[in-house]
């Protein structure tokens, strides 16, 4: 009797067990879960595998702009001026017409003209790339413009006036490429100089 105790406690244990293992491959199945993390892993490989390729493309791609931006730098440097070259043959031809006709021509008045067109010319050129002269006779002294080559009494001018210009001054755009060598007035006391005159008048 007890041993068919044991025997039916034996085959409910087993029972219990197949029922306990059924519900376990029911909710999760070791073959599926494998074949769901190799897929994903591609996946993740094939990722990035595609972000490697594209960062090998951008190093590249930025290798080629840092040459392409250093020839273009160089080229720059090296043709830059080559708008402002064409501009100046005209001028240059200009030159040479007025070389040419003042071996044989006698008027001394049309060669000057000739030359003040060519000069007209030139700064005509200039201003078209920004350069312009700077305006200074018979204005005030300016030491952002102007280089002051000495001090002139004058009675025709007002004090700190710029009198003469030695050498013309440019601007480019507005900043300056040159100062205008000038003289500046050193106003004249009229009192002081009718006083000093008074003696020799006397004498």
């Amino acid at each position: 009797m007890k041993k068919h105790k044991n025997e039916h406690a034996d085959e409910q244990n087993q029972a219990a067990e197949v029922k306990k293992n059924a519900e376990g491959a029911a909710t999760v199945d070791p073959a599926c879960t494998s074949s769901e993390l190799e897929a994903k892993l591609a996946e993740k490989e094939k990722e990035a595998a595609n972000n490697y390729d594209k960062y090998l493309r951008a190093i590249a791609e930025l290798d080629n702009y840092k040459k392409r931006a250093v020839r273009e730098r160089a080229d720059i440097i090296k043709y830059g001026k080559e708008d402002v070259i064409r501009d100046i043959f005209p001028f240059l031809d200009s030159l040479d017409r007025a070389l040419e006709h003042a071996d044989s021509a006698n008027d001394v008045q049309n060669f000057k003209e000739g030359l003040k067109l060519i000069q007209d010319q030139l700064l005509t050129c200039l201003k078209k790339h920004g350069v312009e002269r700077i305006e200074c006779c018979g204005k005030d002294f300016d030491p952002h413009f102007h280089e002051a080559l000495m001090q002139v009494e004058s009675a025709q001018h007002d004090d700190n006036k710029v009198v003469n210009e030695f050498v013309k001054g440019y601007l480019l755009n507005g900043r300056l490429l040159r100062p205008s060598k000038v003289s500046v007035c050193k106003k004249i006391n009229k009192e002081n100089n009718e006083c000093e005159q008074i003696p020799e008048n006397g004498g």
